[in-house]
């Protein structure tokens, strides 16, 4: 008797396995699921329609446009910066470029004004030797190979002068002007005009615009 209630593992083991095997019964879908299952399918329905329309397309295009609209402005922003700095630095130099060519125009009119008066200063200390040089001239015989030879120097020395912008100051018979002339001594002459020059008793000169030396004379009337 005992042998025949042992039961075999072997058995039990399949049969356990046959369990596990066994299909789940499906489950009831009650009657508000079925109710709910339209509606989403429905609602799916829309919204893939509602994706597809041309409202929609439109609406991801110019969101797209603007995304891009948005970084070509980020861009923009950057590049107008970068021309903002480069035209600051052209603002500079051009500054500089036109104070540099103040500076130079300045310095060279220094340079001339230093010049024109050192020259100026020069001529005026040569006046007295041409004076002289007049003189001896004047009353000297021009046959005389020395008094030929002098005057052949003052004609040189004339030359230099008038090559480097000096020249006498044209005063006999001319209107007395005060800022050419000095007036010396006045006489009475009916055939000359009023405020005329009469004689020319020293020689003036100027040195390009500028008088060195007033012209010394007698005027009439």
């Amino acid at each position: 008797m005992a042998e025949e209630e042992k039961i075999p593992e072997e058995t039990v083991e399949v049969e356990d396995v046959k369990e596990q095997e066994a299909p789940a019964e499906p489950e009831k879908e009650t009657p508000e699921a079925e109710d709910k299952a339209p509606e989403a399918e429905a609602a799916e329905e829309t919204a893939k329609a509602e994706e597809s329309s041309p409202e929609a397309e439109q609406g991801a295009e110019s969101t797209g446009s603007e995304e891009k609209k948005g970084g070509f402005f980020r861009k923009k922003e950057k590049k107008d910066k970068k021309d903002e700095k480069i035209a600051e630095l052209n603002d500079q130099l051009t500054r500089l470029m036109a104070e540099f060519d103040n500076f130079r125009k300045r310095t060279e009119k220094e340079k001339a004004t230093m010049y024109d008066m050192g020259a100026k200063d020069v001529v005026e200390k040569l006046l007295p030797v041409v004076d002289n040089f007049e003189r001896g001239l004047a009353g000297a015989d021009e046959s005389d190979p020395f008094v030929q030879g002098m005057s052949m120097i003052y004609k040189q020395l004339m030359t230099m002068l008038e090559g480097i912008g000096v020249k006498p100051i044209d005063a006999q018979g001319k209107e007395f002007d005060p800022n050419l002339h000095n007036a010396v001594m006045h006489v009475e002459d009916e055939s000359l005009g009023e405020n005329i020059v009469s004689q020319e008793l020293q020689k003036g000169y100027m040195y390009k615009d500028t008088v060195v030396r007033h012209s010394m004379v007698m005027v009439a009337n």
